[in-house]
């Protein structure tokens, strides 16, 4: 990525311009290679473990969710728990797309209820707790159908336990065939309800707007030569807090532009449609199609660059830097910032799959997991 200056900020209008460098500020350590199922979403709990998950995209996923113990990937909490008896088992992992450890360090499990991105059905769609002391579940929400529509597709999920009486959730619909949107959960109740519904800031541009380049080659939906291309249309997808938890920040996949929210206007049940959406602010261009979004108790936020093989970060004053550029993060999808220091980033290579390549899968095995010291910790608000 050569160095270029991107649009500004915009929280006052005034345009200003932030600057881009393409030095990279640290490297990357290989942490684990996958030869099974393309991973996307990475964890780390405060004690160093790691858990990483695997949707049901059409590779054979003999575990949707697993911890890395001693270079193995293991089922995890268990086999039972990796055992649907079908996409509405709500009992059961059925297609996870995130993990994530919350500040309290329990572990959350966001599943699809989506394999092979069929619609949903009740049951399926969850976001399940699991108490990192026992290895245990310990709440399972389920979703309305009003709220996990057939055609949600749960994406990524962030978390202030400060908010409410046991805290709230705030995850992404990345839809590519219906709304897209954030859907808040209060974690006390298991209530839960959409905002920003459809709203302009949550939805992929059209090729007008935005024609992704992977790899030196345009990136298009195109499963079979017989068909014609398509753009790719996944919304919302990269999701992050802010480190004083007053803001959250999420980007469609299809987009080179970062979007913020008030934390305080999506958890205000009583604020309508229009209030909330009032709140929006448009961050500026971030210079790249962004898969997987994160913050630091720095206050920066790091986004991955899938145009670029890159993970970059954007600095408080609103300038960005290149954190890391490696010819080995083909794609970069999901990060996570650890209490060790260190941001994880999954590579998955997502961009070869067949549906982008007129059905040729041309990924090449093995996907990998990285980390890159960054000098500072996880947002955590408790």
């Amino acid at each position: 990525m050569s160095a270029a200056a991107v649009s500004g900020r915009g929280d006052d209008g005034s345009g200003a311009r932030e600057q881009m460098t393409d030095e990279p500020v640290a490297t990357l350590e290989l942490v684990h290679s996958f030869e099974g199922p393309m991973p996307t979403g990475v964890t780390v709990s405060a004690a160093g473990r790691v858990f990483v998950n695997y949707p049901l995209w059409g590779d054979d996923v003999p575990a949707t969710v697993t911890e890395l113990r001693d270079g193995e990937a293991v089922p995890y909490p268990g086999e039972a728990w990796n055992s649907p008896s079908g996409d509405d088992d709500a009992g059961a992992f059925v297609s996870v797309q995130s993990v994530v450890v919350d500040p309290a360090d329990r572990l959350w499990v966001l599943d699809t209820g989506s394999p092979l991105f069929q619609p949903t059905k009740p049951g399926g769609p969850k976001l399940v707790c699991v108490d990192l002391t026992t290895d245990q579940v310990v709440q399972v929400i389920t979703f309305d159908p009003a709220v996990a529509l057939p055609s949600t597709y749960l994406n990524d999920v962030r978390f202030d336990l400060r908010r409410g009486e046991a805290g709230t959730a705030f995850i992404t619909d990345s839809s590519d065939s219906g709304p897209n949107g954030i859907i808040v959960v209060d974690l006390a109740t298991g209530e839960s309800w959409r905002r920003l519904h459809e709203h302009p800031s949550t939805k992929a541009l059209p090729w007008s707007e935005f024609r992704p380049v992977v790899e030196g080659r345009p990136m298009v939906q195109q499963p079979s030569p017989d068909e014609e291309p398509q753009p790719v249309a996944m919304g919302a997808d990269g999701i992050a807090i802010s480190a004083d938890g007053e803001r959250l920040l999420y980007c469609p996949l299809a987009s080179r532009r970062l979007w913020s929210v008030s934390v305080d206007a999506l958890a205000d049940r009583t604020l309508d449609d229009g209030a909330v959406a009032a709140t929006v602010v448009d961050e500026g261009d971030k210079g790249t199609g962004s898969d997987g979004l994160e913050t630091d108790d720095a206050g920066r936020v790091y986004v991955t660059a899938y145009e670029h093989d890159a993970v970059l970060r954007r600095l408080p004053d609103g300038s960005y830097e290149t954190l890391v550029h490696d010819p080995r993060l083909l794609w970069p999808d999901t990060m996570s910032v650890a209490a060790d220091g260190y941001l994880y980033v999954t590579a998955n290579q997502l961009h070869r799959q067949a549906t982008y390549q007129r059905g040729k899968d041309l990924r090449q095995k093995p996907y990998a997991l990285f980390r890159t010291p960054i000098d500072a910790r996880p947002v955590r608000l408790v």
